[in-house]
């Protein structure tokens, strides 16, 4: 399958398989994620980076993958390990994909980078059939002591100091569940975490990451 579009023509290369429990250890979210992901789903995957949820979820899941991706040592690293990958910038929109064209849309540690937040989520639900987002909980304790401290927070899920942060929409799991609610996109799944451990008691307080898997509601 060919997906063309205004980013242009995905861009193929030879895999260079790497171990998927590595990029689960590294990345918790990559197991909770490909927990919902059907065996060979279309997926893509916004803000791809070095396609390593595209690998583990081919590896586990045996999906057809495509990433976006706009760096470009990140494009060249897609290439060398196999993914199809098309460059593009994300807050310029996703006019050129046809509606309905994936199964998934994933947007994984990415939304919190993005400028037009309310426009890609409405986006993502246009192009796939699901969508699913993780990022990280600016509402999780240790964040919210640094900022009693009056330092902005920097942890493992958020390594940069406030001058040099591509974060600029920040928030808690209370504030996406806000966003989903004004418009009217319901939540199927989710599931909140700090490392590989599931947080089920107070999640907004406890879990330093959060993924959330939901659909057009009705």
């Amino acid at each position: 399958m060919s997906i063309q579009n205004h980013f242009g023509n995905p861009i193929r290369g030879q895999c260079q398989s790497k171990d998927h429990s590595v990029l689960a250890a590294a990345r918790p979210d990559f197991a909770a994620i490909a927990a919902w992901i059907p065996q060979g789903a279309l997926v893509l995957d916004l803000g791809c980076g070095d396609g390593s949820l595209l690998r583990y979820l081919k590896d586990t899941r045996n999906i057809h993958g495509y990433g976006v991706e706009i760096n470009d040592v990140n494009l060249e690293t897609c290439i060398l390990n196999g993914v199809n990958v098309i460059q593009g910038d994300l807050d310029s929109g996703l006019s050129g994909f046809e509606n309905n064209a994936f199964d998934y849309v994933i947007l994984s540690q990415t939304l919190q980078a993005t400028r037009h937040t309310e426009r890609l989520m409405q986006e993502m639900l246009r192009i796939g059939r699901e969508g699913v987002v993780s990022f990280p909980n600016f509402g999780y304790w240790k964040n919210r002591m640094q900022v009693v401290r009056g330092i902005m927070p920097v942890s493992k899920e958020l390594p940069y100091q406030w001058y040099d942060t591509p974060n600029v929409h920040l928030c808690t799991l209370h504030d996406f569940e806000s966003l989903c609610s004004k418009h009217q996109i319901n939540i199927l799944d989710h599931r909140v975490m700090t490392g590989d451990k599931a947080i089920s008691f107070l999640p907004n307080l406890l879990g330093s990451t959060a993924v959330y898997r939901f659909q057009r509601g009705l």
